[in-house]
């Protein structure tokens, strides 16, 4: 069975052609509806229809109702406002759903029948430097959009675009050829690397014979020096060590890890064909796109290259876009980075616009806001530091193992320890991925670790009470009786129903959008209707059909919440 919604959407369409041949239907979709009390499900497609084509929109919606045929589906569609349709389920349409997906494996949401190609572009930490707090969000929003859109059957590509070339890599060089500690190197590489970095840079402030031999070194390593080449490369061979640990740590993965570097060899071909096109052109010694026919973008044209002939991060991010529609022909690109970039990023897709119009893909930047300190300023230590990824995720750890020591003090450590993990990295990732990502938030331990309130925790341990419920009755949820047909009898039971169904309309939602918050939310309201339904309706108890029917309405929502904390990065416990 298609998703509930599908089917009414498919069959408004077919109604809508009927009565308007031309029409373009892709834009008639079906939403769930806000309030209940208006019904189901409902569509203001018609208002617009109605409008580009001066007619009424309340006669054309009540021409298409007419067409419309869902006595199979709905108890009644009612035209409503100014041409609203809403839709009433029949309760043993949603009972059919329901009972169809407790026995099918079937999670109310369709792979799609026209997968696209998506490459996403996130995290992108810098070589020779320690992953910090402001990795946090790009990395945790770009795994989350992937893992999205792979579960709706798109074809995703995860591309790391480190940050591994550039100025600050004759310093480096300087610092690893006079005053590297071998020891410290083996003891702790990144952080050598972080105080051989700060201590040119000081030197170099304070001589400029010191700036000077810093861009020697760079040229050399830019020229192809065998000696620089060899130590960048272990460089950049020892900070993957470290990605490579965080990101274990979070469960994320990348396709590929194509760094800034790997692009160098396209560069002087990309300004040369800009140049030559007239779509780039010198200005004050530096070759400069302009953008006069964009008003956004005229008192901010884009620099392709600098007046000493060097690249920077636009030029190097048009190669990208270059090379990415070469290799993977993609439908979508998405970056995910801090809001600081977006002129950035509206310049590189204007300028990629000019320079390659028959491209038709979709280009988004999906930007986030800040992380905060209680005192509302950015989050840092107490003495002002920026905050080590790594020690973020450590002290999420400690503090979820405090708590479950003092609930759980009988459990033996290994098995505390696992649940702190799991507990821990899912409060982090959550309290991270629920704020709308353009707004900023304060990050408060407190808050995210809480077993009440819209939570991580709060939702893994929902999840874990619905498996003790199958522990209890000594069932194995996994092996559902195919023959269970779902009867709804009270309203908390209906409610919760209701709610299941819409979990593929809510996923269409943060893949469309590139907002993972709209299924927080979806999950914390489920995991609110399961208590509301559970302290209502006795499961256990229950006569033998109803005990049979409500037993596979919580197998459905625990599926439903472990899916849906699956897409946000986020593990489950059977017992916590």
């Amino acid at each position: 069975m298609s998703a509930m919604y599908k089917t009414i959407e498919a069959r408004l369409q077919e109604a809508v052609r009927g009565v308007l041949p031309d029409a373009d239907v892709s834009s008639v979709l079906v939403r769930p509806c806000a309030d209940p009390k208006f019904g189901d499900y409902q569509s203001n497609a018609l208002m617009g229809l109605a409008k580009a084509r001066k007619l009424n929109p309340r006669q054309l919606a009540t021409d298409v109702a007419a067409r419309l045929n869902l006595t199979d589906l709905c108890e009644r569609v009612e035209i409503a406002g100014a041409g609203f349709l809403n839709f009433h389920l029949k309760r043993a349409a949603v009972e059919a759903a329901l009972s169809e997906a407790a026995t099918s494996g079937n999670l109310f949401f369709e792979k799609s029948a026209h997968p696209r190609t998506v490459v996403v572009d996130f995290s992108s930490p810098n070589v020779a430097k320690s992953m910090h707090v402001g990795h946090i969000r790009s990395t945790i929003l770009g795994d989350s959009l992937a893992r999205t859109l792979r579960l709706l059957g798109h074809r995703v590509v995860t591309d790391n675009h480190i940050g591994d070339w550039g100025t600050q890599f004759g310093k480096l060089l300087v610092g690893w050829k006079q005053h590297l500690d071998p020891a410290a190197l083996q003891a702790d590489p990144i952080a050598e690397m972080e105080r051989l970095y700060k201590l040119v840079n000081q030197l170099s402030e304070a001589d400029p014979a010191v700036l000077e031999t810093a861009r020697q070194e760079l040229v050399k390593l830019q020229r192809g020096d065998e000696e620089n080449l060899r130590l960048w490369r272990e460089m950049i061979a020892l900070s993957q060590v470290q990605f490579d640990t965080v990101y274990g740590r979070l469960g994320v993965k990348f396709d590929v890890t194509l760094g800034e570097s790997f692009y160098n060899s396209r560069l002087q071909d990309l300004v040369r064909e800009l140049r030559d096109r007239n779509l780039a052109v010198e200005s004050d010694g530096a070759i400069v796109v302009f953008f006069e026919d964009i008003p956004a973008l005229k008192a901010h044209p884009a620099l392709v290259q600098k007046s000493d002939g060097a690249a920077n991060y636009t030029t190097t991010d048009l190669a990208t876009l270059a090379y990415r529609l070469e290799t993977w022909q993609p439908d979508e690109i998405v970056y995910v980075t801090d809001g600081r970039q977006q002129l950035h990023f509206q310049q590189i897709f204007a300028a990629f616009r000019k320079w390659q119009p028959a491209a038709r893909m979709r280009l988004a930047h999906v930007w986030f806001g800040s992380i905060l300190g209680e005192d509302g300023k950015p989050f840092k230590t107490r003495s002002g530091e920026t905050i080590k990824l790594s020690d973020l995720l450590d002290e999420a750890q400690e503090r979820a193992l405090k708590t479950v020591t003092e609930k759980n003090p009988d459990l033996p450590e290994a098995e505390r320890r696992e649940i702190a993990r799991v507990i821990g990295l899912g409060a982090v990732k959550y309290s991270d991925l629920l704020p709308n990502r353009q707004s900023d938030y304060v990050f408060s331990w407190d808050k995210m670790l809480a077993l009440n309130g819209n939570t991580a925790p709060y939702l893994q341990y929902a999840y874990a009470r619905i498996r003790s419920i199958f522990r209890k009755a000594s069932l194995d949820s996994q092996t559902q009786d195919p023959t269970v047909r779902i009867r709804l009898e009270a309203p908390p039971e209906v409610a919760l129903a209701r709610h299941l169904l819409n979990f593929g309309v809510i996923l269409e939602a943060v893949a469309e959008e590139y907002r993972p918050n709209f299924l927080c939310n979806y999950l914390y309201e489920l995991a609110g209707h399961f208590t509301a339904f559970y302290e209502n309706c006795p499961v256990l108890k229950a006569e033998a059909e109803s005990r049979a029917s409500r037993l596979a309405l919580c197998d459905l929502t625990a599926r439903v919440l472990r899916q849906g904390l699956e897409v946000l990065g986020i593990e489950t416990l059977e017992q916590m």
